[in-house]
């Protein structure tokens, strides 16, 4: 299985759907990946890249975990 991100990447979250619970917290926040997290989740959806949760670390020393659909490259600044 091909990890989309790695540890130390510097990523941007994209929840595009405003009906989404995390999208008003999380969306548009720029952070870095702190830990690849093997689960089987695939087992449920299909998809082996569901398999990997990314878990971000924000500029305000908070967390949070994300599936691959959910975290793309920064944008430059």
């Amino acid at each position: 299985m091909t990890q989309q991100f790695t540890t130390g990447d510097c990523v941007r979250v994209d929840i595009p759907n405003e009906a989404d619970p995390d999208h008003e917290q999380y969306h548009g926040r720029h952070g870095t990946v702190t830990e690849v997290i093997e689960d089987d989740a695939s087992t449920a959806t299909g998809d082996k890249r569901d398999d990997l949760i990314y878990r971000v670390k924000f500029e305000d020393a908070t967390t949070a975990d994300f599936r691959w659909r959910d975290l793309r490259p920064p944008l430059e600044k």
